[in-house]
Order: structure tokens, then C-alpha cells, then sequence
């Protein structure tokens, strides 16, 4: 498995398995489908209401806990709501850290939110923090007023939303850009289009496989979300293959700077 290194020393799988609207009663299961198919990074959040399950699917996988590198975001506002609910966070994940704690979504108070994960990352119970639907001022705010410089901004990106501004930004502050619905959430037409088919007819790969594969060679990581076993399967087979550079010029062209759902409005690019 490829790597991506945060600006803070450590390291976090290229690819992982995201696990947004997976429900609590089915998380363990497919947690535990995801590390037995050697995925080794997982998403969560206090949002998703599915933390406990993450827990309980490596402590049963049997795998080191430093073999795992688990994300979560806090949605809390201020110091005192974020300390609190991080802490409940690790109660319910049953283990002594985070590898990774994002803001999940800018809200009211986000220094005072960003001071409190640097606490929680001082005191050893987070091994990195960093941000979720941030644009380049609003980190850049985080930034100028903390201690400790986020390590990972996660947002919505992929081929018809590269986020090649937001990209370009984040590779010059030395922090890792992660994609959320890399697959466009399985939107009608999406893995329809046919430059994706074409360069997957040669590599014997899905178009999925190749908007995963082009992504991870833009080094931005990777999270897609699914509970299909073959699904599953596909999106880590991506290792054994390497678009060149016409194949990438070709797929960078395909960015129509299209959100799924125009969700946050201050990640549009005319709006920061």
C-alpha cells in the first residue's frame, strides 16, 4: 500500500474505507470485511454514530492497533464541547487513540474547536489533526492562529471536481489532501463516461479502478465507500497498474469543477 505522509512525521495509507451511512447494526461487519481484504485505513466520524463499531472490528480482526490507522472528526464547536466529545469518542471506540481527528465541517468556533484537538494531540491521544470541508482561507486562518499545523484537509474531490485550486494550495502548505466520494457517490452517469472506459479496457480495469488509480497518482488520498464485497475488492486492486502521462492529461481534462451537491457553498471556488 502506497503512503501519503502528513507533515507531522507519520504515515497514512493512499486508500482507505470510508464508512459514511454505513449504520451502527452493520459497521462491524463491514469493517471487518474491509481488514480482511488489507485495507488499513478507516473513516469514521462522530456524525456517522458508528465509532463503536470500528473498535469492535479490529480488536476482532486480531491486527495491531498500530497496523490500523483510524480517522474520526469531531462535530462539536468551541474548546470545552470538543474536549468532551472527543473524549466520549475514544470511550466509544474502546481504544486509547486517533490516528487522525478532523474538524469535520467549519462551524462557529473552529480556533477555539482546532485547540482542543491540539490538546488531545499534545496529550497522546491523537496522532494527527487536521480539517474536513475547509477552503485555502479558512485553513489558512487555522494556520496563522495555532500552534500545530493541520496535517490533512479532507473535501469533496473527484474527476468532475479535482479541486486542482484547493490541490495546488494544500501541496504548497506541505498538508494532505484526502477525497471524500472519490466515486461521486455512485451518481447516474458518473462511471459512464467514456474516457474512463477506454483507459480501463487497456489496464483490464473498472472505470472506478482508474478514477481511484488517477487520483492517488495526483497524491491525493482516497476513502470510497461501499459494502459490495466484489465493490470492495476492485477499489484496492489499484496497485498493479500506472497511467502515463497522455492517460493523465486525458482524465485531468474531464474536471467540470461539479459538486455533488453543492454542499459546503464555501468550497464553490467563486466563494473564497
Amino acid at each position: 500500500m502506497k503512503t501519503a505522509k502528513p507533515n507531522n512525521g507519520i504515515e497514512m495509507p493512499m486508500l482507505g474505507f470510508g464508512i459514511y451511512q454505513i449504520t451502527p447494526n452493520t459497521t462491524l461487519l463491514n469493517v471487518a470485511k474491509a481488514l480482511r481484504l488489507s485495507y488499513r485505513l478507516i473513516d469514521t466520524a462522530q456524525y456517522y454514530g458508528n465509532e463503536e463499531g470500528v473498535g469492535e472490528a479490529i480488536k476482532e480482526s486480531c491486527l495491531d492497533r498500530g497496523r490500523v490507522f483510524v480517522t474520526t472528526k469531531v462535530q462539536t464547536s468551541g474548546y470545552t464541547e470538543t474536549r468532551k466529545g472527543l473524549d466520549q469518542s475514544l470511550i466509544d471506540f474502546n481504544q486509547d487513540y486517533f490516528d487522525l481527528v478532523l474538524i469535520h465541517w467549519p462551524m462557529g468556533d473552529d480556533l477555539e474547536t482546532y485547540r482542543a484537538i491540539e490538546d488531545a494531540y499534545k496529550e497522546g491521544k491523537v496522532r494527527a489533526i487536521g480539517l474536513s470541508n475547509f477552503n485555502a482561507p479558512q485553513v489558512q486562518e487555522i494556520i496563522d492562529n495555532s500552534s500545530i499545523k493541520p496535517t490533512v484537509d479532507q473535501i469533496e474531490t473527484h474527476i468532475l471536481w479535482q479541486q486542482q485550486r484547493m490541490h495546488e494550495y494544500l501541496t504548497e502548505n506541505n498538508i494532505v489532501h484526502e477525497s471524500y466520494a472519490p466515486l461521486g457517490e455512485a451518481n447516474p452517469g458518473f462511471l459512464d463516461i467514456p474516457v474512463l472506459k477506454e483507459v480501463g479496457r487497456k489496464y483490464q480495469k473498472t472505470p472506478a479502478q482508474v478514477t481511484l488509480r488517477y487520483l492517488i497518482q495526483c497524491r491525493i488520498v482516497v476513502i470510497p465507500k461501499t459494502t459490495n464485497t466484489k465493490h470492495m475488492e476492485e477499489n484496492i486492486d489499484i496497485f498493479d497498474f500506472e497511467l502515463n502521462v497522455e492517460e493523465m492529461a486525458k482524465l485531468r481534462d474531464l474536471d467540470a469543477k461539479k459538486s455533488i451537491d453543492d454542499w459546503p457553498a464555501g468550497m464553490q471556488e467563486q466563494n473564497y
